[in-house]
């Protein structure tokens, strides 16, 4: 859902997997991409001016931020934005609170392992955990029990994910592979 007319607000430091998507979506969609400063991101309410003065369509965040917004009443900010959130569990509260004043809330997961992300759902006002979603395309979620054997549908496991995201490993650290990708 990301065309060219939109504009993505920049927010996240580039040392974080998730920049990439900052700045590779709009490459690639003929978007134009908005980089913010430190001091921007720094001050909630500089980054909501920033947001509004660079004609943001598009804002990917944290639920930490995004409570910083809410919570210093400019959610009113948020008005129209498509907001992709993750890097943390979205509590239900901070869904509910934004989903009555942005354009589209989605909660996106995705562990370093899988650059960048791996599920992603529409989160709409309701009751309950906020959910992970579905798999994003070439990528495979499994739910396993602590011998590897899939469960079946609403049990608590441990969450796999395979296909083309999944990194090789960790670089000179053999020790961190084998604990992580099996």
């Amino acid at each position: 859902g990301f065309a060219a007319d939109d504009v993505i607000c920049a927010v996240t430091t580039l040392s974080f997997d998730i920049a990439g998507l900052e700045l590779y979506l709009p490459l690639v969609s003929g978007a134009r991409v908005h980089i913010a400063t430190e001091a921007e991101v720094r001050d909630p309410q500089r980054t909501m001016a920033l947001v509004k003065d660079c004609g943001a369509t598009v804002l990917q965040t944290t639920p930490t931020l995004l409570r910083l917004l809410c919570d210093g009443g400019r959610v009113e900010g948020l008005a129209g934005l498509k907001l992709l959130v993750g890097g943390e569990a979205m509590p239900r509260d901070l869904a509910n609170e934004v989903v009555r004043h942005c354009g589209e809330l989605w909660n996106m997961y995705g562990p370093t392992e899988t650059t960048i992300w791996s599920t992603i759902h529409r989160v709409e006002a309701g009751d309950g955990p906020v959910p992970l979603g579905r798999p994003i395309a070439n990528t495979r979620i499994h739910v396993l029990d602590e011998s590897g054997r899939a469960l079946a549908a609403g049990e608590q496991g441990e969450i796999w994910i395979g296909g083309d995201g999944v990194a090789d490993g960790y670089l000179n650290r053999p020790d961190l592979t084998a604990e992580r990708f099996r």
